[in-house]
């Protein structure tokens, strides 16, 4: 969540945490659907508003 916060795209956290795109993508989406947020950038907001930015 820290690196989504820092704006970094799937493809770049799959990099960095030697992850598929597509594992970033289905994390994201779960974290989404736990925190009951509908889009990235409120995610963003989220995760800068608890410290995680």
């Amino acid at each position: 969540m820290r690196l989504v916060a820092r704006g970094m795209v799937s493809k770049e956290i799959g990099a960095q945490l030697d992850l598929s795109t597509r594992t970033v993508e289905k994390h994201r989406a779960r974290i989404l659907a736990k925190l009951g947020l509908h889009d990235v950038p409120t995610l963003v907001r989220w995760c800068l508003r608890n410290g995680l930015g």
